[in-house]
């Protein structure tokens, strides 16, 4: 079989760094293949990607030794334009990579530069928004559109260049679940139809599993650790000892003692099932992965299985059923003194129209709130009002009971911490160290307590190292908990945060979160505004769900990811917990994802 890509003895280090990001690399990538590249933040899988696309070296400069073969041919006589009909590329941000004033420019911008006929550029075009779902779109501008749309517009500008491997970088890092879905499915309907070789970057691991993957790659300190299909890694648990989270009913099968062995088809909660001594388990998940894969799996159905089917499934049920029956009804937190409420707040831009009806929660002292709901559902606006940057038409914000109608925004920043969802859109400064500097010496905060609480910040979130660096050379991910950082030094005594996780692997997730539980347990209140399901689960005491401006829904998170109803209406993902309590029948989803969540606390000393 023809490999698409061959890293031999590949190396490389940036000009700013004395040591290598990338450290003797041999790999092969095949024809028509789903790769899924995983790893954690500064494992050097972005940097995998940029010497598969061309930006090393053309844009980021550096030494390079062994060899990069792309097609059997040595990508360093390749120049950029050359690799782009090679490997196009779709980036986590895709208002970065929009070019044309309408979806239909936008999608014709390379044939436009190559000076393809006009006729046949327009069938191109719109054969490749078709084939995304986005051709009514075609003289809509893109940044009118959602988040998923946006994705499906820069999938189609890059399948008109009828480059034939497919590169995803963080192509989930913005989206809302459902939204994360669709593009899966999307890439996979793509990855069917055309046979193209598809490479996914991606922190979102049941996600990127909900659809077929011929390999997983893992990478970590610039180096491949593991190859394998999704079965073979999910099975040896590897995934954790690379900072990189398994699905979770993965871990509740281990909480509830029932051996992985009896088990069949890991890689998604609704096709689950108890091993059939009778199915043939010979075929793997696209007929185009490597022949060695297949035999690996053709020997493991050589294995004899002597269990009944029917009885082994009745016992791991049975098993699942006593482990959640053990675990007590969970009651929503209550008593703790109001420290924000909202009273029927309405709010309408220029349009007239509102955006935000009649809308009233609060938030207690100490209390983690997730807010939930689609892109476009009104969190963000909701929380330019809690922080005054918008001001509500009717109904109103209370601070510990007083109107902050007339708060200036400065009063309400003393109270009330709010970090974007887009670091880049909060950080003013060239230097790390400063950057957390600046708010505390617009409060005339001494020289020393400026220097101890940057130096708590920074280490709460694993940035102190980095302390002397300039931002410019921190990933997306790090940015991201560089502004966090910032508004953690001010001490406030409520904290939004938009999006926390994005772009974090498990092990900074959860050491930043487990700070934020003990912070909420010394009396700092949190409203989460996420679509990380497995965040407001594990760190969320409730959660608010909003859809077209209005709360649907304020429950305990377990009840509200195990409501397929409210699921499908707020555009989140019913929660893999809950689903695969569903594909097993078991008696309540809703406790088996409460029996889990209270294991995780104890686990986690909670």
């Amino acid at each position: 079989m023809q490999a698409v890509l061959s890293f031999r003895n590949f190396s490389f280090r940036y000009k700013s760094q004395s040591q290598a990001t990338l450290t003797d690399i041999h790999l092969d990538i095949y024809q028509g293949e789903k790769i899924w590249i995983a790893g954690p933040s500064g494992s050097g899988k972005s940097t995998l990607a940029h010497c598969i696309n061309g930006l090393i070296p053309f844009s980021y400069g550096g030494e390079v030794s062994g060899q990069l073969l792309i097609y059997g041919q040595d990508a360093a006589k390749h120049s950029i334009f050359e690799r782009s009909h090679q490997v196009g590329t779709i980036m986590q941000n895709p208002d970065a990579q929009f070019v044309g004033l309408t979806v239909g420019e936008d999608a014709a911008f390379q044939m436009e530069n190559e000076a393809w006929p006009q006729e046949e550029m327009k069938i191109k075009v719109i054969s490749a928004l078709e084939l995304v779902g986005m051709a009514e779109y075609e003289g809509k501008s893109p940044h009118e559109l959602s988040g998923g749309q946006k994705q499906s517009v820069s999938l189609a500008g890059v399948l008109s260049t009828q480059a034939d491997i497919l590169l995803f970088d963080e192509p989930l890092a913005n989206l809302d679940p459902k939204s994360g879905m669709r593009t899966m499915e999307l890439i996979d309907e793509i990855h069917r139809k055309t046979g193209k070789t598809v490479i996914i970057i991606e922190h979102r691991v049941e996600d990127v599993l909900s659809k077929s993957v011929d390999r997983i790659i893992i990478i970590n300190d610039g180096k491949v650790r593991r190859v394998g299909t999704p079965d073979e890694l999910l099975r040896s648990g590897v995934l954790p000892e690379y900072g990189l989270r398994q699905p979770l009913y993965l871990d509740a099968l281990a909480y509830a003692e029932v051996p992985l062995e009896l088990i069949d088809d890991l890689s998604t909660p609704d096709g689950i099932r108890v091993k059939n001594p009778l199915q043939d388990r010979s075929a793997v998940s696209h007929s185009n992965a490597p022949e060695e894969h297949k035999a690996h799996t053709q020997r493991e159905s050589e294995i004899p299985n002597v269990m009944n089917n029917g009885s082994v499934f009745t016992e791991v049920k049975e098993q699942l059923e006593r482990w959640m029956e053990n675990v007590q009804p969970h009651l929503l937190p209550g008593g703790s003194a109001k420290l924000l409420e909202l009273r029927g707040v309405s709010f309408a831009y220029e349009s007239g129209i509102d955006t935000i009806h009649d809308l009233s929660f609060s938030i207690g002292q100490g209390e983690t709130v997730a807010l939930l709901g689609r892109n476009g559902a009104g969190k963000s606006t909701l929380s330019s009002l809690i922080t005054g940057l918008l001001r509500p038409r009717a109904g109103a914000v209370l601070y510990q009971g007083e109107d902050m109608a007339k708060w200036s925004i400065r009063r309400r920043g003393e109270e009330i911490g709010y970090v974007m969802q887009n670091p880049n859109h909060m950080i003013t400064q060239h230097m790390i160290k400063d950057e957390i500097e600046l708010g505390l010496k617009a409060r005339g905060l001494s020289p020393a307590e400026r220097e101890q609480r940057t130096a708590e910040a920074l280490n709460i979130c694993g940035l102190y190292p980095y302390r002397n660096w300039p931002v410019s050379a921190l990933s997306f991910g790090q940015k991201k908990r560089l502004s966090i950082a910032a508004i953690l030094a001010l001490q406030p005594r409520l904290m939004i945060l938009d999006e926390p996780t994005a772009g974090q692997d498990y092990r900074h997730y959860t050491e930043f979160m487990e700070f934020i539980a003990r912070l909420s347990a010394q009396g700092m209140a949190f409203l989460f505004i996420t679509h990380d399901m497995h965040l407001a689960l594990e760190y969320a005491d409730r959660a608010v769900v909003m859809a077209g401006g209005r709360i649907i829904a304020e429950d305990f998170v377990a009840n509200v990811l195990s409501d397929s109803f409210v699921a499908e209406q707020a555009h989140l993902r019913e929660t893999s917990l809950s689903r695969f309590a569903r594909s097993f029948g078991l008696s309540s989803p809703s406790r088996f994802v409460e029996a889990f969540i209270e294991r995780e606390k104890v686990k986690k000393g909670r």
